[in-house]
């Protein structure tokens, strides 16, 4: 069922179906920012962690490069920050068996302890973030998916 930005299917567990390996987000994906930082655009450097390899799904911490910024905000092009994933295209499966995917790929700019930069966040973010301890994040989003 689709609405919007998002979209969640059930797919019941059957012992057929294996474990999938899926790559999301990985080095040079371009994310849009969904808060009111400056940033527009952003692209993936690395993820931040210890054994998440070079691929990074909904709520990693990442490292980004700011590609397109808006003229007058407090982020600038070309300065390196820390996100966190609150959008990808590719589908999650959940622990109950539904998939969530949304529309684009997006991330919301952070500090070092995880707060965000901007004082809004646009658009649905993922469930997954309240797990991940990005309360804040949580709380700022108009719907939690």
């Amino acid at each position: 069922m689709a609405l919007g930005l998002w979209t969640t299917e059930f797919v019941p567990k059957t012992k057929d179906r294996a474990a999938e390996v899926t790559t999301v987000i990985q080095m040079q994906t371009s994310l849009e920012v969904a808060d009111n930082s400056g940033a527009r655009r952003v692209e993936m450097i690395m993820p931040i962690g210890g054994s998440t390899g070079k691929i990074a799904s909904l709520g990693d911490r990442i490292k980004v490069t700011v590609k397109e910024a808006s003229p007058d905000g407090t982020i600038k092009k070309g300065t390196v920050q820390d996100a966190v994933i609150v959008r990808t295209r590719k589908e999650v499966r959940r622990a109950d068996g539904t998939y969530v995917r949304f529309d684009q790929n997006a991330a919301v700019l952070i500090k070092e302890d995880g707060t965000p930069i901007g004082t809004r966040v646009f658009g649905p973010v993922a469930r997954e973030l309240r797990d991940k301890n990005f309360m804040k994040i949580v709380s700022l989003a108009p719907e939690v998916i």
